[in-house]
């Protein structure tokens, strides 16, 4: 797919919200990437790292286990 060909339709795409939300294209423009999407990648972020602690602390509590088992 040609890039022009995707930005136009996902511009069509934000246009159609607007007017299905009684907005304008920038509301709906704001509203995803300055609004929406920092709060998801905040959100996401800290899952991650929350994830990842919780694997490296899973991961010592089965390696001290298993040295017990010996």
């Amino acid at each position: 797919m040609d890039m022009n060909v995707a930005f136009d339709y996902c511009v069509e795409l934000l246009e159609h919200w607007a007017v299905l939300t009684g907005t304008t294209y920038k509301e709906i423009n704001i509203w995803i990437f300055v609004i929406i999407e920092p709060i998801v990648f905040v959100v996401m972020s800290l899952w991650i790292w929350w994830l990842l602690r919780r694997v490296k602390s899973l991961k010592k509590t089965t390696s001290l286990s298993t040295l017990g088992a010996d």
